[in-house]
């Protein structure tokens, strides 16, 4: 016998969900880009993004694994609710790093473009 329709209890998101949706938000956004970069990160449907990004839903062990490689902000979030708090600085400090090492190619390859242009007149 089927059951009878109209009468589905959704249950409300969890804390884990609301988390991780807060913390994708805050480093992705809401729009429809941000949802293409969840994909993108974890091969993930654009229905399973969505619901990371709104808070409704989760992303399983390997998703999260995966959001955790590339967002500062989910791997900070994940270790917060593992009560790890002490190990956030080290994360933070990694971003920086990479961010630092990446502006510094920028500004040698800016230069190196200056030089073969030659002198200005």
């Amino acid at each position: 016998m089927l059951p009878k329709t109209g009468n589905i209890r959704r249950k409300p998101p969890d804390r884990f969900a609301r988390e991780i949706g807060e913390a994708l938000r805050s480093e992705l956004g809401t729009s429809h880009k941000a949802i293409k970069t969840v994909m993108g990160w974890t091969g993930a449907s654009e229905r399973s993004a969505k619901n990371w990004l709104n808070g409704t839903h989760g992303p399983g062990g390997w998703h999260l694994i995966l959001l955790a490689r590339q967002s500062e902000a989910v791997i900070a979030t994940v270790l917060r609710l593992a009560q790890r708090d002490q190990l956030i600085p080290g994360v933070r400090l990694r971003a920086l790093r990479l961010l630092l090492m990446r502006t510094a190619t920028e500004i040698g390859d800016v230069f190196v473009a200056d030089q073969h242009r030659g002198p200005r007149t």
